[in-house]
């Protein structure tokens, strides 16, 4: 037992005032007796033996009563068992990611969680609430009490690591005690463990009653007709027993198709035809599970002639003239004497075809042009200077050429997920005529290989920056060293190099990818674009490169949709964004992750739980009672004892 205020505890010495009264009461003192009294002799001895209990009974009771008002006023208590967490700084952690729109038994999570905290957090309990997209520190239940009802769901999925490290950064005198709520999907138990040993982690995990979900993870051009593309919209099921459900394509909100999808397999592709025109829309579905995921914003711009340039000697370039016809490019050639620089920056993408050198200057050219978004494809000469070559490649791509090799080598590699690919072939192929180089040089890189030899070394490797790719091939691929020029994969492959991605591609950004975005438009240094649809409108990461702007739009905008890229009031290109599908599987929900910490049932259990365990047991007022007790037993014994 331990006193809060110890030093009313001197105040004990009081107890001798009793004592002292007593003691004066029980003075002898001599007694004559009269003639006519003294027949009452007996009856007074019987008093006084009375009157004498009494006395002690009252000593005993004042004794004890001023003892334990004495003792009530010092405050005693018993120290709790988490007394050194009293002063704990409460943070919650609440998960708004879109895995959370999964209905449990008393509606959605999220919106069970709110309401939680709502109705059993107490006014006067000072928090921080940090969500995946807004933070609130050291506040109360009151203060936020607007915020927590309209919280959206974020664009962001739950990382708890992120939001953790967010917490720890936040400094504070005092321990800490976290509180995540979450549906634990995607709940890696890495992430958990790297919480400090500063910190108490508690977690509430609402559950769903269903995980079946259905969502479109993307939209891509499967093939290109003459005046159409026909576009594959890719559907994704989690779960089973899933019955059809329908499909639409919309343009400008108008309707354009529709359709019934059934469910075989777990993914699914579903083809639609749509003109070669300018097209700003969406993919819908109908599920009843997740509604984040049931709608996927996409753009597609109409056809324009990609602008490609190769560098090299005429006769060794004439494939070329063969794949970039005038119907889709504009093609050109030029020796490395007669090139204009001038007319680099208006390309899209840029061959080197067998250079035994690259000037400087040419390799200055090249660095900024890549960083603007064009495309470049460097092919070897088995006289290139390596040390010139690699020179420029380690500035606008990373890999590095190493001795050339003397073996013949077969091109028997196809990377089919690769994106120069993913529109070329319905299915893989593995019985195709493999061309052959007879010199080749290996590549140093970790870039993705394209294409590849049969002892696994690469013969084409890419790097990508998100605007833009730099293609290597590892050979000369002329007439002479290869028959890569008869080999029917070379159209593809040389097409898709000369294509701008966002001229010949679909557009729609993932929200928080934060990849960057080139169009082109002339804009002075003063001013700015604008990206904005009827809902929501903000100002990008903006770079000027000339006749080009790049953009990066980091963790905007709030909400999927179709949006305008504007220069002022002018339109000057259809974008589209879409939320990450990272949360659609509910079946990643990992209870198990967090297993080796407390899981509180729900809100309210948070105070109760944290109260009961780090509250010292106050036991003054029994003390007070007793105190109360003994005034009443001495007021009885005052009367009743004679």
């Amino acid at each position: 037992m331990q006193f809060q205020h110890p030093e009313i505890l001197y105040f004990l010495f009081l107890l001798v005032i009793p004592i002292l009264v007593h003691l004066f009461q029980l003075r002898k003192f001599k007694t004559e007796y009269f003639t006519n009294v003294k027949f009452l002799k007996e009856l007074a001895l019987q008093t006084r033996k009375s009157s004498k209990l009494k006395k002690y009974l009252l000593l005993a009771t004042r004794m004890l009563l001023l003892a334990f008002l004495i003792l009530a006023f010092a405050k005693p208590f018993f120290k709790a068992k988490d007394h050194k967490d009293a002063t704990n700084e409460l943070y919650i952690v609440l998960d708004n990611s879109f895995s959370m729109q999964a209905k449990g038994k008393k509606g959605e999570l999220l919106k069970r969680a709110v309401q939680d905290l709502l109705e059993h957090t107490p006014e006067n309990a000072n928090f921080s609430l940090i969500t995946c997209s807004d933070n609130y520190w050291n506040t109360d239940i009151k203060s936020i009490q607007k915020e927590l009802q309209n919280l959206k769901y974020s664009a962001s999925p739950f990382q708890l690591e992120q939001l953790l490290a967010k917490i720890k950064a936040h400094k504070s005198a005092f321990r800490k005690d976290i509180v995540v709520i979450t549906d634990a999907v995607g709940l890696q138990p890495n992430e958990v463990k790297k919480s400090t040993e500063d910190e108490n982690l508690y977690f509430i995990l609402p559950e769903a009653e269903k995980t079946n979900n259905i969502a479109i993870d993307s939209v891509f051009i499967n093939q290109t007709l003459d005046n159409f593309y026909e576009i594959g919209v890719k559907l994704d099921a989690y779960g089973d027993d899933f019955k059809d459900i329908p499909i639409a394509l919309y343009n400008k909100n108008k309707l354009i198709a529709k359709t019934l999808v059934n469910f075989e397999t777990k993914s699914k592709v579903v083809n639609f035809t749509i003109p070669k025109e300018d097209f700003h829309g969406y993919v819908s579905i109908s599920d009843t599970s997740l509604e984040y995921d049931n709608t996927y914003y996409f753009s597609l711009s109409k056809p324009q002639k990609s602008n490609v340039i190769s560098i090299g000697d005429a006769e060794k370039s004439g494939f070329l003239n063969r794949i970039y016809t005038a119907s889709e490019f504009n093609y050109s050639n030029y020796s490395l004497q007669s090139l204009d620089y001038n007319l680099l920056d208006k390309q899209d993408a840029i061959v080197l075809n067998e250079l035994k050198e690259i000037p400087q200057a040419l390799q200055t050219t090249l660095k900024s042009f890549v960083e603007k978004g064009g495309n470049v494809v460097v092919i070897p000469s088995a006289e290139s200077a390596l040390t010139n070559m690699n020179g420029l490649l380690a500035t606008i791509g990373g890999i590095q050429y190493k001795a050339l090799g003397s073996a013949e080598k077969m091109i028997t590699k196809i990377n089919f997920s690769h994106p120069l690919f993913s529109s070329v072939f319905e299915k893989k192929v593995t019985n195709f005529q493999y061309p052959k180089t007879k010199v080749s040089f290996e590549i140093s890189n970790s870039a993705p290989m394209v294409l590849g030899y049969s002892d696994q070394s690469a013969f084409l490797s890419a790097i990508q920056n998100g605007i833009a790719s730099v293609y290597v091939f590892a050979a000369p691929i002329n007439t002479t060293n290869s028959n890569f020029q008869n080999s029917p994969i070379i159209v593809p492959t040389f097409y898709n190099m000369g294509q701008n991605a966002q001229k010949a591609g679909i557009t729609a950004l993932i929200i928080g990818e934060n990849k960057p975005f080139v169009v082109e438009t002339k804009i002075g240094k003063d001013e700015i674009v604008t990206v904005k649809n009827d809902q929501e409108s903000f100002i990008p990461m903006q770079q000027i490169l000339n006749n080009k702007v790049k953009i990066t739009c980091n963790d905007n905008p709030k909400m999927a949709g179709n949006f305008g890229v504007f220069n002022t009031n002018q339109l000057i290109e259809n974008i589209s964004f879409n939320y990450n599908r990272t949360e659609s599987n509910l079946a990643n929900a990992n209870p198990e992750a967090v297993s080796d910490f407390k899981e509180i049932s729900n809100v309210n259990s948070i105070f109760d739980t944290l109260q009961a365990n780090r509250a010292d047991n106050q036991i003054w007022k029994w003390f007070l009672i007793l105190t109360l007790l003994f005034v009443a037993l001495e007021i009885l014994i005052q009367k009743y004892v004679k």
